[in-house]
């Protein structure tokens, strides 16, 4: 497009009319936000130039300072924002605000219709921040020219109505400078105090000069450079939300730095929120990368490991190369060696925590607790250390309390050489259920477990402390008997094995060996898991995984009786009096043990069966 051509107008793609629609008519209550996003955004491309600055030899308008110029205008009812920053072509202007491939719309609808309410952080989190803008402007103008020397000026123009024009523009200097012209309802927003309110509360930390009508509006510091001792905790926390883009409080923030073996200076934050809880998606790596405050990478993948993703904050290091590209991050032993340092220190933050202030950490780990035990089954280099930061509830401690492995290791008889834990879905289901009755009547300590993930880490894990972890549904373990003095009389051993081989001929290829076991206490039977390296939750999750592929899964147990029961001394009897009755009950027994351990695929068959033996003991 040449400088005589004429504007050409477009149409937003239909996802960006419906985010304007959102944003302009409903969503947001807290209309100055959009001082904010445009300042962001002015940050966001100052940064990128800077870092362009590194690797290439020419760029238009190179005097010009890395900063952002704020000027409001009462009379006229405008604001102007501009920057120096990296600018735009003709197709940027179009791909970044008028299509959905750079704006982030698609996935910010989607997290709106999760949402279900106004929150005015969703709108920086998403990438379109821009559209604020329309909240209160009659008309926008956009003048840009990219760093590019062979590039030309252009505006952009649009009132958010639908459509949009470009033009070319003569005499733009290099970066982007939004020209907005308010509603008449908005026109609060063109005094200067208001917009100096507003930028002393959201830009306080955006790390170039900002004016306003001239005058110097931020000091500009790189917190995380500064003594710890110096800095107030509010200032901590607008930083955070400066940074990390957020409108909640962190719960933590670790400020550190070191000389050896690497010059570093870091500050990250435990945000006060796990997002993923709510929804919005796995969340992408929040610690940015800088050299001597000169932003390498605003969210390097590669730097930390996939478990600290929910990390927000900066590292800087003077040792880094200013001229490292992203290529060149992932293979980069410095890299690499800076990773490994901050991660084992933000490890030995966590420990402190735990260690120090208790019940700050039990706050912690009830958000972020899936963060750790993702670690604990990918993390090989840091697998020790997150062991020592998972926490479980426990059968020797009232519900609520958690407990860490050294706590159980510390409790542990002489003698004792596993760790015992039981995966269920909630406390009272693992008490009213089989498996523990052996552990509470030898006054065995045993784990409870309550999420999926929690079997991925144990079985991973394998150990602590040189102790097996042993889920207490296996059948390999072996306990002391332990005799009670109002135990009901048992079956003798010879009437105990006869049973247990017609049991096994009775339910042939569902169980692997049926036996008389000391497991049991109160009920009949129990199965037992006959697969070391696979449990119930483990199973059904492969399952719903491979959904008609998993048939091959089908669960290996052994069957354990009670030969001190009613029930099973009355079935030893009954065989050889009603065997078409006696294989009924059968069934019904060991169909009840499956449920109890979670392992009963379809309950048709057994509700049909116990209809039928309700039927003929009601006669």
């Amino acid at each position: 497009m040449n400088a005589s051509a004429q504007a050409q107008t477009h149409e937003f793609q239909a996802e960006v009319k419906q985010v304007l629609d959102i944003v302009v008519h409903s969503l947001y209550t807290d209309k100055e936000i959009f001082v904010r996003e445009l300042v962001s955004n002015a940050s966001d491309a100052l940064e990128k130039l800077r870092h362009t600055q590194v690797t290439e030899k020419t760029i238009y308008d190179e005097e010009l300072p890395l900063e952002i110029s704020i000027s409001s205008d009462d009379q006229a009812n405008t604001i102007t924002i501009q920057d120096f920053g990296i600018g735009m072509t003709e197709e940027e202007l179009i791909e970044n605000l008028g299509r959905i491939a750079h704006s982030g719309s698609k996935a910010f609808l989607e997290a709106i219709k999760k949402e279900g309410a106004t929150n005015e952080n969703l709108i920086g989190q998403f990438g379109v921040g821009f559209y604020s803008v329309f909240m209160v402007a009659e008309e926008v103008r956009v003048f840009t020219h990219s760093w590019k020397p062979e590039a030309q000026g252009y505006c952009w123009k649009s009132d958010g109505s639908g459509s949009y024009s470009i033009e070319p523009a003569e005499g733009q200097r290099r970066g982007t400078k939004i020209v907005i012209s308010l509603k008449d309802e908005y026109k609060e927003f063109a005094s200067s105090d208001r917009i100096k309110a507003i930028l002393e509360r959201y830009s306080s930390f955006v790390p170039f000069p900002v004016s306003l009508n001239g005058d110097s509006i931020n000091a500009v510091q790189a917190l995380w450079l500064k003594n710890k001792n110096e800095i107030k905790d509010d200032e901590y926390v607008e930083f955070y939300k400066f940074q990390a883009k957020a409108f909640d409080e962190p719960q933590a923030w670790m400020h550190f730095s070191a000389d050896a073996p690497l010059a570093i200076n870091a500050l990250l934050f435990v945000p006060g929120e796990n997002m993923e809880r709510f929804g919005f998606g796995r969340m992408e790596p929040g610690v940015a990368l800088y050299c001597r405050k000169v932003l390498i990478d605003p969210s390097p993948k590669e730097l930390l490991p996939e478990w600290m993703r929910f990390v927000k904050g900066v590292i800087d290091s003077a040792d880094l190369p200013l001229n490292i590209s992203r290529e060149n991050m992932q293979d980069s032993a410095l890299m690499q060696k800076l990773g490994a340092v901050v991660t084992k220190r933000f490890l030995k933050f966590l420990n402190e925590m735990a260690s120090k202030e208790v019940e700050k950490y039990e706050s912690f780990w009830k958000g972020f607790s899936v963060f750790l035990k993702e670690g604990a089954t990918m993390d090989f280099a840091n697998r020790e250390a997150l062991s020592k930061l998972l926490r479980f509830e426990s059968s020797a401690k009232d519900k609520g309390t958690l407990v860490s492995f050294e706590d159980y290791v510390s409790r542990m008889p002489e003698g004792q050489k596993d760790i015992y834990f039981v995966n269920g879905t909630s406390r009272e289901s693992i008490e009213a259920g089989p498996y523990l009755e052996a552990f509470r009547a030898r006054e065995i300590e045993v784990l409870f477990c309550y999420e999926p993930i929690d079997d991925f880490v144990m079985n991973h894990l394998g150990s602590f402390s040189e102790k097996r972890l042993a889920s207490i549904d296996q059948s390999d373990i072996q306990l002391d008997a332990v005799a009670s003095p109002d135990e009901p009389e048992s079956l003798s051993e010879e009437e105990s094995k006869a049973l247990c081989e017609w049991l096994k001929e009775t339910l042939g290829e569902n169980v692997s060996e049926v036996s008389v076991g000391n497991r049991l206490v109160k009920s009949p039977a129990i199965v037992l898991n006959a697969d070391a390296m696979m449990n119930a939750n483990m199973r059904r999750m492969m399952q719903a995984m491979q959904g008609e592929e998993a048939s091959g899964l089908k669960a290996k147990v052994n069957l354990q009786i009670n030969p001190h029961h009613g029930l099973l001394k009355n079935l030893a009897s009954l065989k050889e009096r009603d065997t078409a009755l006696a294989k009924e009950v059968a069934c019904q027994i060991f169909d009840s043990a499956m449920v109890s351990a979670g392992l009963l695929e379809d309950p048709q068959e057994m509700v049909q069966r116990m209809y039928g033996l309700l039927e003929t003991v009601s006669k």
